[in-house]
C-alpha cells in the first residue's frame, strides 16, 4: 500500500457501514480520502478524530447519488481542490424488503438510482480523471453475493435488490473491458450478509436465525479492499465473494 500514499480516493456511502470502515481503513494506510454521502455531518462526526499517522486525512463532501446533479457538483469539488482522483470505491446502496407486489415504481427507481446509475455516473466521471492523467487507477465496486444468485431467505423478501447488483456485476465488467489497455483495474466485491446501518434501517430479518447467526462485519470487507489495491498493478482481481462461514445454510439454496 505504499505506493498508494497521499493519493486520493472517493468512497460513496461513507457515513456508516461499509463505507465508513474503507474509509477508516484507507485513511490509516495513509490514502486522503473523500467521503460522498447525504450525512455530511455525520462523516464528519465520525471521521474527526480518525487520522493516518502520515498523510491519510479524509474530507467529507455532501453528495446524494441517486441526484446525477449532486454527483456532477461533487466531482467538480474533488477536481477543483484536489485535481484528480485514484481510487474509486463504488459502496452507496439501498434496499428494500417490499414484496414486489406490494411496491410501486418509485420504490424500483430509487433502487436502481442509488445501486446502479449512481454506480455507472460515479464510475464515468472518476474513469475519465484517471485516463486523462494517464496513471495508475482502481475502481471497486461494492456488489452483493445476491448479484450471482438470486438469494431468498425465509420470509423475507429483497424485491428487485438483487436485479440492482446483477446490473452492478455486468457494470462491474463492461467497465473493465472498456478500460482495457489502460492502468485502471476494476474489481466486484461482493459480500454476503455484513452487519451495517442498511439492514437495521430495512428491519432485514432471518426468520428462525440463531442468536449465532453468521454476519460479516464492516472491517471484514475493507480488509479484502485494501488488499485489492495493495496488490501489484500486474494482478487484476476482477471478482471476490465473499461471505461468512456458515452463511449459505440460511439462503434457502
Amino acid at each position: 500500500m505504499e505506493r498508494w500514499s497521499g493519493k486520493i480516493a472517493i468512497v460513496t456511502g461513507a457515513s456508516s457501514g461499509i463505507g465508513l470502515g474503507i474509509a477508516k481503513a484507507l485513511v490509516q494506510h495513509d490514502v486522503v480520502v473523500i467521503g460522498f454521502a447525504r450525512r455530511k455531518n455525520k462523516m464528519q462526526s465520525e471521521m474527526q478524530d480518525f487520522h493516518g499517522k502520515g498523510e491519510g486525512k479524509f474530507y467529507a463532501c455532501e453528495c446524494d447519488i441517486s441526484n446525477p446533479e449532486s454527483i456532477e457538483q461533487a466531482f467538480q469539488w474533488v477536481k477543483i481542490n484536489f485535481g484528480v482522483v485514484h481510487i474509486l470505491v463504488n459502496n452507496a446502496g439501498v434496499l428494500s424488503i417490499k414484496k414486489l407486489m406490494d411496491s410501486f415504481r418509485s420504490d424500483w427507481n430509487k433502487l436502481f438510482d442509488v445501486n446502479v446509475l449512481g454506480v455507472i455516473d460515479c464510475t464515468k466521471r472518476a474513469a475519465r480523471m484517471m485516463l486523462d492523467a494517464n496513471m495508475e487507477g482502481c475502481i471497486i465496486n461494492i456488489n452483493s453475493v445476491t448479484g450471482h444468485d438470486v438469494v431468498s431467505y425465509p420470509d423475507c423478501s429483497l424485491n428487485i435488490y438483487p436485479a440492482t447488483k446483477f446490473a452492478v456485476r455486468a457494470t462491474s465488467e463492461i467497465t473493465a473491458k472498456e478500460l482495457h489497455g489502460s492502468k485502471i483495474r476494476v474489481t466486484s466485491v461482493s459480500p454476503g450478509l455484513v452487519a451495517t446501518d442498511i439492514m437495521a434501517a430495512s428491519n432485514l430479518e432471518i426468520k428462525d436465525a440463531p442468536k449465532d447467526f453468521p454476519v460479516l462485519k464492516p472491517s471484514d470487507i475493507a480488509d479484502a479492499v485494501i488488499y485489492i489495491i495493495g496488490t501489484p498493478q500486474r494482478v487484476h482481481i476482477t471478482e471476490l465473494i465473499i461471505r461468512s462461514l456458515g452463511e449459505l445454510k440460511y439462503e434457502g439454496q
